[in-house]
């Protein structure tokens, strides 16, 4: 599923900070339990409930309870959605996301 890009403008906000992009990185080896993630930070179990709830809403990452915690993995279609946009951005100038209209001088 292609996205506009006020879908992407979430994802992107999502990444853009240093803490979450650690959190997805480190989910890009596996799943990984809350109190495992938190090994990897020096800031509490409310913070890190704050930084999952947003890459949760996001899509970025999923989340699943089992029993008393939390286990989050990354949502691999997501993750190749962006990169595909980000690779259309690079090199697809023919499929242009906002292609030009009539008055552009751009061609």
């Amino acid at each position: 599923m292609k996205y506009g890009y006020a879908e992407y403008v979430l994802l992107f906000k999502a990444i853009a900070d240093q803490t979450r992009l650690k959190i997805v990185d480190l989910l890009s080896c596996g799943e990984m339990c809350a109190c495992q993630l938190l090994d990897n930070f020096k800031f509490t179990q409310p913070t890190l409930s704050y930084h999952m709830k947003i890459l949760c809403e996001s899509g970025i990452v999923n989340g699943r309870r089992e029993g008393a915690w939390m286990y989050y993995c990354i949502n691999s279609a997501v993750i190749e959605n962006i990169s595909e946009f980000l690779s259309e951005i690079k090199s697809n100038k023919d499929r242009c996301i906002s292609k030009c209209n009539d008055n552009c001088n751009c061609k």
